[in-house]
């Protein structure tokens, strides 16, 4: 079947079943590896995108379900909470493999536009669905902390 589906402010035609799940539509048809395949089940959090501006496991979306919606991956991500969460990552040397931490900015990206000045617990509650097999949560948690305060300065 045909789909016409929004993503990163440009709207595509893509040909797939409709229980296609988002993550393979973006990687496989659209070419948009920066979302990434963890585990499937909505689980790791590696293949989070924003859907209408909510953090969104790519996995767990089929592909029929998404065709009225605003998407955006980490590579048409854009905002002043994108760039200060970027700026952090790097200052505090935060990613090690490097392969959850799409879905980690996704993910702190939209905590921050909902929330501009979150607290520890804040950040646990929001970020807990993403997991870091390199267990880099405290560098995740203080480039939060360090690109909120960024933002409100």
């Amino acid at each position: 079947m045909q789909y016409t589906i929004s993503v990163n402010g440009e709207v595509r035609s893509v040909e797939a079943e409709p229980d296609t799940p988002l993550l393979w539509v973006l990687r496989e048809e659209l070419g948009l590896t920066g979302t990434k395949y963890g585990c499937g089940a909505a689980q790791c959090g590696a293949c989070t995108v924003h859907i209408d501006g909510m953090a969104t496991r790519s996995c767990a979306v089929a592909v029929e379900d998404a065709e009225a919606t605003r998407i955006v991956t980490i590579e048409g991500l854009q905002g002043p909470e994108i760039e200060a969460l970027r700026a952090a990552w790097l200052d505090l040397e935060v990613p090690q493999c490097g392969y959850c931490q799409s879905g980690q900015l996704m993910t702190a990206a939209a905590l921050l536009t909902a929330l501009p000045a979150p607290n520890d617990n804040d950040i646990d509650v929001a970020m807990a669905g993403n997991v870091c097999r390199c267990c880099t949560y405290g560098r995740i948690r203080t480039a939060i902390h360090v690109a909120a305060g960024n933002l409100r300065s």
